[in-house]
């Protein structure tokens, strides 16, 4: 399908320019002069760019061919693959393979995504590897995910957001649902003290004691505990259970990509949508996501939609 560079450039210049190219100096909307190794020399300022530059692919050794195939195997793999696997997969390095997922997973994130709305259940999971005695629940030592999800009615899950926090308490929870759901819908938790002021942010507010309601957990909140065991079943299936705390937003945004887009019927349009963010997404360096990604400040180009 795309057979070589030139083919793999003329695919993202198709995704990135689609309506004609636009110089990421002066923003000039014109036919820019094409010369030798891809570049682009816009006709009115004369800065000279290339299809990857401005995007997570800029300035990468790493061939657009084995880009683009690494975003295949990504999209189309059910349960996507691990950095061992894509490197065994296509035959390269270790340390290539893992870099160029990070960076995608980076690229999965919408700048402009809408918030969730509706009813909105919200609650915390634990994760991280099996520990022998020690704390349980909100005071252990593992992990804290808070997880947001949409509830349609009579049934059935909309779209969910996730957040790796430091702990559970307010200070970390309302920023997030303000973060990720409308103001105006009903967000449904637990009894947990830290949601108390949602309220006076604008949400309609129902909380489940479930120490009062006597369901277990998975009955009263149904739909945090369903994608908590799903995430957690993804994690140790494809990734082995294996992941550092610094790293783990990184796999929740792209277990996030997976859930919101698992009624697509075609696995290609979630190939073309990565590839649509990622030739939005500003450069995005090795160093950049070695020791974790800045998820508080993202690096966004300027040619993304607002």
């Amino acid at each position: 399908m795309l057979p070589d560079d030139a083919a793999c450039s003329a695919y993202l210049e198709k995704l990135r320019w689609g309506k004609g190219f636009v110089c990421p100096a002066c923003s000039a909307v014109a036919a820019p002069w094409r010369q030798t190794r891809g570049r682009f020399v816009c006709s009115e300022c004369r800065h000279q760019s290339t299809v990857s530059a401005g995007t997570i692919l800029d300035k990468t050794r790493t061939p657009l061919t084995t880009w683009i195939e690494a975003a295949w195997h990504l999209t189309t793999a059910k349960n996507g693959l691990s950095a061992k696997t894509l490197e065994r997969t296509m035959g390269v390095s270790y340390r290539v393979a893992w870099t160029m997922l990070q960076r995608y997973r980076v690229a999965m994130v919408r700048a402009e995504r809408e918030k969730l709305s509706g009813d909105v259940e919200v609650d915390e999971t634990l994760v991280g590897g099996v520990e022998v005695g020690g704390k349980r629940g909100r005071g252990t030592d593992k992990c804290v995910v808070v997880i947001a999800v949409e509830m349609k009615q009579p049934k059935g899950f909309g779209r969910v957001r996730m957040r790796h926090v430091p702990d559970a308490s307010g200070a970390n929870l309302l920023p997030f649902v303000s973060d990720a759901v409308a103001v105006g819908s009903t967000v449904l938790t637990d009894g947990w003290g830290g949601y108390n002021d949602l309220e006076n942010k604008g949400y309609v507010y129902r909380r489940t004691v479930l120490s009062a309601s006597g369901d277990p957990a998975h009955v009263s909140m149904p739909g945090v505990h369903r994608i908590a065991c799903l995430l957690k079943r993804w994690q140790l299936g494809t990734h082995q259970g294996s992941f550092a705390p610094e790293h783990l937003q990184s796999y929740l945004e792209e277990y996030t990509f997976r859930f919101n887009r698992r009624n697509s019927r075609n696995r290609g349009l979630v190939f073309r949508r990565l590839l649509e963010q990622a030739v939005v997404t500003g450069p995005i360096t090795e160093a950049d996501v070695t020791f974790g990604y800045d998820w508080k400040h993202p690096h966004v180009s300027p040619t993304r939609r607002s």
